[in-house]
């Protein structure tokens, strides 16, 4: 049984370096430096809310069910994440869900959608 990969020392709080890899079926040990990419820098809690944001397809009303959080804490996390990523939130374009409201609304002004679809696809049902 494996453990979960640490990316924070318990002691110090400081990030971990990955130097040693090995492979159970043959053997093989690789040493080295290795980096665990940008995912590697969150904690335990974020990485499980982003898994949940992932199982949630990104839809903040699904998550404010299962997790009991308002819809300001969800984003206020998910802002955090951003940050600990090394990006600035909102810094580049505008969030998903303003985009796809526009999008809905735009098909529902050319005709595309009826506003009883828009409403549907609105509440994010």
């Amino acid at each position: 049984m494996s453990n979960k990969v640490l990316t924070r020392c318990p002691v110090c709080g400081e990030p971990l370096e990955i130097t040693r890899l090995h492979c159970r079926n043959c053997t093989t040990t690789i040493e080295g430096q290795f980096e665990t990419g940008r995912l590697g820098r969150l904690t335990a809690e974020q990485l499980e809310f982003v898994e949940i944001f992932i199982r949630c397809e990104g839809k903040f009303s699904r998550m404010e069910k299962d997790l009991g959080l308002s819809y300001p804490t969800l984003r206020g996390r998910l802002g955090e994440i951003i940050r600990q990523l090394g990006f600035v939130p909102g810094a580049e374009e505008p969030p998903l869900e303003e985009v796809e409201r526009h999008r809905i609304l735009d098909e529902l002004a050319r005709g595309k959608i009826s506003s009883e679809e828009a409403m549907h696809q609105l509440e994010g049902d």
